[in-house]
């Protein structure tokens, strides 16, 4: 089995230490995956790990990857990435698949950072309270997307105009407020729940747009799509560059 250097060595340093049961029962699987994920796609690009260990971690939550995910999340503390900004991922996935589909991950993350010490809760993030998370969800939904986004909360029919409101005080007001992460990040960790769950074409072009509307440009966001790959698979992704194509457009 010939791992070359590169990914042996980008392994390595997600997982100090660890040899793989798969090394002994999928010798030649662990080789093209490796090679493939850990050398050809990380030396890609340019990406920081930090970014490119936040969009991994959710494109897992967005495919529903649980068990790739228990295994990542220990590799992106090791990699630099934050217990707050691991959490705030959890959080934010929230709003675009459901407690339905994320409680097993926030449970998984509870799990994986006691067993590594730290004290839970982590330190407060939230920056709204009840009677300003309105006000200041708007301000986010119109940084992100621009002016028009003004007064949304109103829009909409009689019969749906709430579910208007909930995104502006909801989706907006108690998840992009917080800190540990900024809209970039923000956007970009949507982006990549969007693009992995799939179905989500059309939010996921307007997603797009605001990315390279706040500076995540359409370069960044291929490269995005490219270290997510392994990980969601070829379909979803090239549905995900069409977005971006449609977006930049």
């Amino acid at each position: 089995m010939m791992i070359t250097k590169e990914a042996k060595e980008y392994h390595d340093r997600m997982f100090p230490g660890y040899v793989s049961e798969l090394y002994t029962t999928d010798p030649e699987f662990v080789e093209r995956f490796d090679n493939f994920a850990f050398d050809e796609v990380v030396n890609h690009d340019d990406l920081d790990d930090q970014t490119r260990m936040m969009a991994i971690l959710a494109s897992l939550i967005g495919c529903q990857g649980i068990d790739e995910f228990k295994v990542m999340v220990p590799a992106a503390l090791n990699l630099g990435v934050s217990s707050i900004e691991v959490k705030e991922i959890v959080y934010q996935a929230t709003a675009y698949l459901g407690i339905g589909r994320v409680f097993p991950y926030l449970k998984a993350v509870n799990e994986i950072l006691v067993d590594r010490d730290f004290e839970l809760p982590l330190a407060s993030q939230a920056n709204t309270e009840a009677d300003t998370r309105l006000e200041k969800g708007e301000q986010a939904q119109i940084d992100i997307f621009g002016e028009g986004m003004r007064g949304f909360a109103e829009s909409g029919t009689e019969e749906t105009k709430h579910i208007n409101k909930w995104l502006t005080d909801n989706c907006f007001g108690d998840y992009y407020t917080r800190t540990g992460l900024d809209y970039k990040m923000r956007e970009m960790i949507t982006f990549c729940l969007l693009s992995a769950q799939g179905g989500c074409e059309p939010q996921l072009t307007a997603h797009a747009a605001a990315n390279m509307r706040i500076g995540n440009d359409k370069l960044f966001l291929i490269n995005i799509v490219s270290q997510c790959l392994p990980f969601i698979g070829y379909p979803r992704s090239l549905n995900a560059i069409s977005c971006i194509e449609n977006a930049a457009e």
